[in-house]
């Protein structure tokens, strides 16, 4: 009987168990509880999400053709047929008037732009301002003469892990398309994609043509431009990547004012992570903040005060885990004011007010070498303080910088790339860009040229 009692007491309890899961999978009682859904922050959204079309002309080269023996022989030569490039992107209205934000790399060397509305309707778009170092571009709608929906930016600093977003763009050039996934990590700063590493990263599935979308939060504000995915596939995988708005935000500003470049707050001091061999020379417990490695005089951070070694550890009440957090913070801060930053010295701490001024330029003297020479085509600068702060050069260098190179150039051609500094050609000094000028514009059957790339000098001879 007692078996009997047992087997009894478990199917009861057993039964009510279901009974209870049962209860929890109700019938809805009314219409409301059928309605949970996020159309309407997509309707309010999906206007102000535009598709990006960027088109431009590559010259077809058959190496055979150049061969003046083949072509003796065989014929052809002369102009090759052209082919159009066409990329895809998406892009989200920032102002009435007709300005879009997308990515950089979604326009990058367009010679046509065009956007596409949510009601199918088209427009050129001239390019406004472009931003390599966030990888992000600003166009304007041509021939607009009425007022578009926007997107309000969101404070990203605001974002936790695990809120709910939407990601909208026009993945594989399908059409606009909505998907939708929590926040996963906040300020991922080992991706690589552009030059302030500080990341949302998302699980919104995000694919090729969603770059330069909306990623928006539960009130429709934009809180991110997707900018990349994490991929073996090609396509989603569940890591995604936007650029907080809060930088977006900064880029929208300087094309507002009219620039062409994007204004930024100078630090002029040079930063280095603490790693864990650091860490245990300087006693902390853990390998976290920014240390300083250099300090260029007369700059803000050396009337602040700040000092080589010592140890950034928080900015405006912000912690600082390394010194890609605290480019983003210092790079999103209004100019005109102060930034306080907490700074660890000797194992005391110490505040120091940093003005927010941008880098001086007005020695940059930025031309294009046009001379038949190895840099035919190049874009070369003075290094400035400007200029050495857009291409993270050590502020102490001086000299004659690559700032550009045309896809199509004989520079390009032979190796040169951005960031190369000139130090001689054909042992003639290089010490400003009317040096370089002067030395290409002669005529030589050898060019031996020395340059810097990477903190390491190299010396390179070839042929005229």
């Amino acid at each position: 009987m007692t078996v009997l009692r047992i087997l009894s007491a478990m199917v009861l309890t057993l039964a009510a168990s279901l009974s209870a899961s049962a209860q929890d999978r109700r019938v809805p009682v009314s219409p409301t509880e059928l309605k949970l859904s996020y159309a309407p922050i997509v309707q309010r959204v999906q206007p102000a999400v535009v598709n990006v079309y960027a088109a431009k002309v590559i010259q077809n080269r058959n190496p055979l053709l150049e061969d003046p023996i083949f072509r003796r022989f065989f014929g052809g030569g002369g102009i090759q047929p052209e082919q159009m490039q066409r990329s895809l992107g998406s892009g989200v209205m920032v102002d009435p008037s007709g300005l879009v934000v997308t990515n950089n790399h979604v326009i990058e060397g367009a010679d046509q732009v065009k956007v596409s509305l949510s009601d199918k309707r088209e427009f050129e778009a001239e390019i406004v301002l472009k931003d390599s170092r966030t990888d992000l571009a600003i166009l304007r709608l041509k021939d607009s003469k009425e007022k578009f929906p926007t997107l309000d930016f969101s404070n990203s600093d605001e974002l936790l892990v695990g809120d709910v977003v939407l990601a909208i763009g026009n993945p594989f050039g399908v059409g606009q398309t909505v998907t939708h996934g929590i926040v996963s990590a906040l300020a991922r700063t080992q991706v690589g994609i552009t030059d302030y590493q500080f990341f949302i990263q998302t699980d919104a599935a995000i694919n090729p043509g969603n770059s330069g979308g909306a990623l928006v939060d539960m009130t429709g504000r934009l809180v991110g431009i997707n900018t990349a995915i994490f991929s073996r596939s090609g396509g989603s995988q569940g890591i995604g990547f936007a650029i907080p708005a809060n930088m977006v935000r900064v880029v929208v500003a300087s094309a507002k004012s009219g620039g062409k470049a994007v204004k930024r707050p100078w630090l002029g001091a040079r930063l280095q992570a603490v790693t864990p061999e650091i860490a245990e020379t300087l006693g902390l417990k853990l390998p976290s903040g920014a240390l300083v490695a250099s300090v260029t005089a007369g700059s803000p951070s050396a009337r602040a005060g700040l000092k080589l070694s010592d140890l950034i550890v928080a900015i405006d009440g912000f912690p600082v885990d390394d010194p890609n957090a605290f480019d983003y913070r210092f790079a999103t801060r209004p100019l005109g004011g102060t930034a306080e930053i907490d700074v660890q010295r000797g194992g005391k701490p110490i505040k120091l007010a940093i003005p927010l001024e941008t880098a001086p330029d007005s020695d940059r003297n930025e031309i294009v070498l046009t001379s038949r020479s190895p840099f035919q085509g190049a874009k070369v600068a003075n290094i400035s303080p400007a200029v050495a702060d857009e291409l993270r050069l050590d502020p102490s260098v001086e000299g004659v910088v690559v700032t550009d190179l045309a896809d199509d150039a004989a520079a390009a051609s032979v190796g040169f790339q951005k960031g190369d500094i000139i130090l001689a050609v054909n042992n003639r000094k290089i010490a400003r860009t009317s040096d370089l000028e002067r030395a290409t514009s002669e005529a030589a059957r050898i060019w031996r040229i020395t340059l810097v790339r990477g903190g390491q000098q190299i010396n390179v001879t070839l042929g005229g």
